[in-house]
């Protein structure tokens, strides 16, 4: 058992769940069809942030939660004490019985935590007892659509730092408990170098970085003598806050505590700057700290910063060396949620065949894919430029051709030929076979080595902010015409 496992009170309570699951649950229990096996897919539809790409995330606390996945006693006491419109209990005492035995026996496939994914691929795939398949959807959703929009989030943000160090200093405005800790631990995922978060520290191995607050200032007579009070305390953890009275003068009075540091064989960190003009006032605290003979003083900027701040900050010459962002990472600030969904693929017919399912919308967008799916990601075939060039979503019970064609699923016109020396990578691997965990949780520190060697093989325009470029990322030309066909047969026109 993990640092998130002993922490997370929620983890395996099957209680962590919608209703609507639990009802339909009964009624494949009541229906005789609770142990007929169908495979459900986990996706979103559309990127986060009007990004290009999205970074998953969340997934080692899914298997901390399937591991631990059961009904307590008392779980099962607050359902039967849950009625129907008629007064009369909602479930029958046998259903609670089941509920009481039931083991989780699924096979489950994911992509691991720091691939970059796109819209309508699987994250993950989970294949068993359709009854247990239906009361997984919610908790999966929760613990994989936020980790992932904070990981994105946290990526966007890396890039425009444009390889200078972010801090994660969400903590304060965060959804809840629960939400900080998971932001912060994606955030790290996403390329966050620290976290304020002490106890996501803790818990997950994050380095955890602070300094002190306007109050600290505040609380003495004058600027000079908190910031000799504070490096006397911590002589080897002083960056300056400089912006609680006059910027530029308080550059100078940490400039003067800097020296008195010195001379005492310490160094002086840096200033932070948390409010202003940040690109005027960086490029002249630096022109003081230089002069003074601290060029290797780093000027820590805050204050509501986002990627796009961030790139404008860049654009504009600002000297700053290390950036803390805070309520627009951990509360992805321009898009509150991810619009994951779970949707049934196929489910095992009574002659023991599949029998691939669609779900038809007016909006093409929210027409599923049907089948067993897995993701085929291609890369370039030139030894001097090493990029992805396309995903494939294809089914398994088929199989993938040689030669593979990705049909774009919103423009059937669109296709992208790729010859059978393509090399390629299939992204979901197993995590679960007949319940038990054939996988090995990969330490936080790798996750987060992953996201950034994946975030790297893409082309710059799939990275930009406005307008990234279209990755390619469609289905197999098979697929492709065995929804379409389904689809027809849906609509009475076939």
């Amino acid at each position: 058992m993990n640092a998130a496992t002993e922490n997370n009170h929620w983890n395996g309570r099957a209680l962590l769940t919608d209703l609507y699951q639990l009802t339909m649950a009964y009624g494949y229990w009541k229906s005789g069809r609770a142990e007929r096996e169908a495979v459900f897919h986990l996706f979103f539809r559309k990127a986060p942030f009007q990004s290009g790409f999205t970074l998953a995330a969340g997934l080692a606390l899914a298997i901390d939660f399937l591991k631990a996945f059961h009904f307590t006693d008392e779980d099962l006491k607050f359902l039967d004490s849950l009625t129907g419109n008629d007064g009369q209990p909602l479930f029958e005492a046998g259903f609670l019985e089941y509920l009481r035995a039931l083991k989780f026996t699924c096979d489950v496939d994911a992509v691991p935590e720091g691939t970059v994914v796109f819209p309508h691929e699987p994250l993950l795939r989970i294949q068993g007892p359709i009854l247990q398949c239906q009361l997984l959807e919610t908790a999966l959703l929760n613990l994989v659509n936020f980790q992932s929009l904070i990981a994105t989030k946290s990526a966007r943000v890396c890039l425009a730092a444009r390889g200078e160090p972010v801090m994660e200093f969400g903590l304060r405005r965060a959804q809840g408990v629960d939400g900080a800790l998971a932001a912060s631990r994606a955030a790290y995922i996403g390329g966050c170098a620290a976290t304020s978060n002490v106890l996501a520290g803790k818990m997950f191995g994050i380095p955890v970085r602070g300094t002190h607050a306007h109050s600290w200032v505040m609380s003495f007579d004058d600027e000079r003598e908190a910031f000799l009070a504070y490096a006397e305390a911590m002589p080897n953890n002083c960056v300056f806050l400089v912006d609680t009275y006059d910027t530029l003068a308080g550059v100078h009075h940490a400039v003067d505590t800097g020296k008195w540091l010195r001379e005492r064989g310490h160094e002086m960190v840096g200033i932070r700057l948390d409010s202003g003009d940040l690109a005027w006032l960086s490029i002249e605290a630096r022109k003081i700290l230089d002069a003074a003979g601290f060029p290797k003083a780093v000027i820590v900027a805050s204050n509501d910063l986002d990627e796009h701040i961030i790139s404008s900050l860049k654009d504009q010459g600002a000297q700053i060396n290390v950036w803390g962002v805070g309520t627009k990472l951990i509360t992805a600030y321009d898009q509150p949620a991810l619009g994951g969904v779970y949707k049934l693929g196929a489910i095992r017919g009574d002659d023991g065949q599949w029998a691939y399912k669609v779900k038809l919308s007016e909006q093409s967008a929210k027409i599923s894919n049907p089948g067993i799916q897995q993701v085929r990601r291609f890369r370039s075939e030139k030894e001097s430029v090493r990029e992805f060039i396309g995903d494939g979503i294809y089914d398994v019970e088929t199989g993938a051709p040689a030669a593979f064609t990705i049909v774009d699923p919103m423009d059937a016109t669109r296709r992208k030929h790729l010859p059978p020396e393509t090399p390629f990578e299939d992204l979901l691997v197993p995590i679960f076979r007949g319940g038990q965990a054939v996988y090995k949780t990969p330490a936080l520190t790798e996750v987060r080595q992953r996201a950034q060697a994946q975030i790297g093989m893409f082309h710059a325009g799939v990275k930009r902010f406005v307008n990234p470029h279209n990755y390619p990322v469609g289905l197999e030309l098979g697929l492709h015409e065995q929804k379409t066909r389904l689809i027809l047969h849906a609509r009475g026109e076939a």
